[in-house]
């Protein structure tokens, strides 16, 4: 596993490159790649390189990266969540994983998780060129997330994390630096996610350079990610790997997404919370059919099926 660089609106991302290690998807063109990032608030260290090791042992290159302003990538503000920035990175990423030595670039696949499970249908279809995607326990409809925390947590949260958002927001705009709140936090705490379970959930799976904290302002654009609106215009297969018991991302937007996706869509369904898809038996039986999705896809896309 090689550490990379590549640039993103001037700053430099840091990812890691996976060699594939078999050439059973191997053709005159090159081996395909599996271009991956992280969820909300996260590092590329948080529970992404067991998904990716498994890709790699399967015959593709893999490509896992930090966008900026998180983990070892540059960027400012640091910890700010911005689906919009986050986009733009992941069309960086996958511009680099066209040019990295040995990959064809015609058959990238886009992976994502969690926040990044939503962020990858609308990067898919911006791009028009993705030979696939796979997307799990995704957040496919912010407003939906934002109902779930009133339903949780109370109308009380939301205007308080409201407050939290337009106050850094003032920060923003008068030059002074980022006002930070918890990415995640016991229930009744001052944090975005506080749902039951999520702070030990974040703890099981976060590594070394994840911190638990993010610039309030990423609150006020939760509702503007609607992944699921760009779901019918989606011309790739899509994987939905769906957790059942999901009390973060809401399950039924990601239903929503594969109806709008129609025939392009597979989905999978795991009774399970959101977090318990990359451990145990459940990222087994997960890991496993997202490599066989990723055999049949690209098979098909280097006969020219």
């Amino acid at each position: 596993m090689d550490t990379i660089s590549f640039t993103s609106h001037g700053a430099r991302c840091q990812a890691w490159h996976l060699t594939a290690r078999d050439d059973r998807l191997g053709t005159a063109a090159g081996r395909p790649c599996v271009v991956m990032a992280h969820g909300f608030g996260a590092t590329r260290d948080a529970g992404l390189l067991p998904f990716a090791e498994r890709f790699a042992d399967n015959g593709t290159e893999v490509l896992v990266f930090d966008y900026r302003g998180y983990g070892t990538s540059e960027g400012r503000p640091r910890q700010h969540v911005s689906h919009l920035r986050h986009r733009q990175d992941y069309h960086a990423a996958i511009a680099t994983a066209r040019r990295l030595p040995g990959v064809d670039p015609a058959r990238i696949v886009v992976w994502g998780s969690s926040y990044s499970g939503g962020h990858v249908l609308p990067v898919a279809v911006a791009d028009g060129r993705v030979a696939g995607v796979i997307s799990q326990g995704a957040a496919m409809d912010g407003f939906a997330a934002l109902l779930c925390i009133g339903r949780y947590a109370g109308i009380g949260q939301l205007l308080r994390l409201t407050g939290h958002g337009l106050r850094d927001l003032g920060h923003a705009l008068l030059g002074r630096a980022p006002h930070l709140i918890p990415v995640v936090g016991p229930p009744g705490s001052l944090a975005a996610i506080t749902a039951e379970g999520a702070e030990a959930g974040y703890q099981t799976i976060m590594g070394p350079t994840f911190r638990n904290e993010m610039c309030a302002r990423g609150v006020l654009a939760i509702a503007a990610n609607r992944p699921v609106r760009a779901a019918g215009k989606l011309r790739a297969p899509i994987l939905f790997v769906i957790a059942e018991r999901d009390n973060i991302a809401p399950p039924g937007s990601v239903r929503a997404a594969a109806r709008k996706a129609g025939r392009h869509a597979e989905t999978h369904t795991f009774a399970c919370g959101h977090f318990d898809i990359y451990q145990g038996e459940t990222f087994d039986r997960s890991a496993a059919l997202q490599v066989q999705f990723l055999n049949r896809i690209l098979a098909t896309a280097r006969t020219g099926g």
